[in-house]
């Protein structure tokens, strides 16, 4: 299993629990697809897009679950990242962590391989 990830506000991600579809945050519907984050790239994907903001969550996702809707493209630096072309059902998480900011301001992230 791959597992990725997304970093989600609390409230967008409440709304698509209740709604049973996550159809993408404000930058994803503006670029087309869901930007997701491997392990290694989630803790810079919080500092670049998602500095000083709290009350976050982290999702966690087998990339694998989406087939051929989640394709890996380049990115920043010409690494790849998993991109959904698609919605999904939050109910897919594997699991949802909170991602609390530090008194440094950098965020808490919980153990990802599990």
């Amino acid at each position: 299993m791959t597992l990725i990830f997304k970093i989600v506000p609390r409230v967008l991600w409440q709304e698509a629990v209740e709604a049973g579809v996550f159809k993408g945050a404000p930058v994803d519907l503006a670029d087309g697809y869901i930007h997701f984050s491997t392990g290694e790239q989630a803790r810079e994907t919080a500092a670049k897009h998602f500095a000083g903001q709290s009350d976050l969550l982290l999702a966690a996702f087998d990339a694998d679950a989406f087939g051929d809707k989640l394709k890996w493209e380049v990115s920043r630096g010409g690494a790849l990242f998993p991109h959904l072309y698609d919605t999904f059902d939050p109910a897919a998480a594997l699991w949802v962590k909170d991602l609390p900011l530090a008194p440094g301001g950098d965020h808490v992230f919980p153990e990802l391989d599990q």
